[in-house]
């Protein structure tokens, strides 16, 4: 059977038409893409997810440093040592106890008696000021035998470097987060 020019242009059309339609078809069945697409989609929740994760554990590592050295250093006001002390020597001993993340230069100590346990719970002084930055200025009174004692750090964390303001856990100006430690005690009879 001879074929004529003209259908020997329309077969290959036909053959085209055909063509495209086993590449529509090859095309809605290839899957090689599918993975890179999914992981484009998951990857920036996780992402935050992971960085979120980091920034919890380092805001509980930071405040468990912190209030480590508290602790240790209260004993020195519960057992008299610090009662020789002025305020920059009891900053220092404090500053000896604390690793890193925390540093000395942010770190700001609050030391008071009270006659009692249930006065030092109500009339404990906040530790910001109005625009939301850490006051400079507290008190150092290590008390005497049996006094009632409440012993406080607060350090201003940085941690504004690791996720977006909007699901960050700052809680002070400056994109920063105020660390809190306190000891309550009675004064041993030195």
């Amino acid at each position: 059977m001879v074929r004529s020019s003209g259908q020997a242009n329309d077969a290959r059309q036909l053959a085209r038409v055909g063509g495209g339609r086993r590449s529509l078809r090859r095309f809605g069945e290839d899957a090689s893409g599918t993975s890179a697409l999914e992981f484009a989609i998951v990857a920036t929740p996780l992402l935050l997810l992971i960085l979120g994760v980091f920034q919890v554990a380092f805001v509980y590592f930071a405040n468990f440093t912190l209030e480590n050295a508290v602790d240790r250093a209260a004993r020195l006001v519960r057992t008299g040592q610090a009662q020789s002390f002025n305020a920059a020597q009891f900053k220092n001993e404090v500053c000896k106890m604390l690793t890193a993340p925390l540093s000395c230069g942010g770190l700001q100590l609050d030391v008071r008696k009270y006659s009692s346990f249930g006065g030092a719970a109500s009339n404990l002084t906040q530790p910001l000021d109005s625009s939301g930055n850490v006051k400079t200025s507290f008190s150092y009174d290590p008390g005497a035998r049996g006094d009632v004692m409440v012993v406080r750090a607060f350090y201003a964390l940085d941690i504004g470097a690791l996720l977006p303001s909007e699901i960050s856990l700052s809680n002070m100006a400056g994109n920063n987060r105020l660390l809190i430690a306190t000891a309550a005690f009675r004064n041993e009879p030195f």
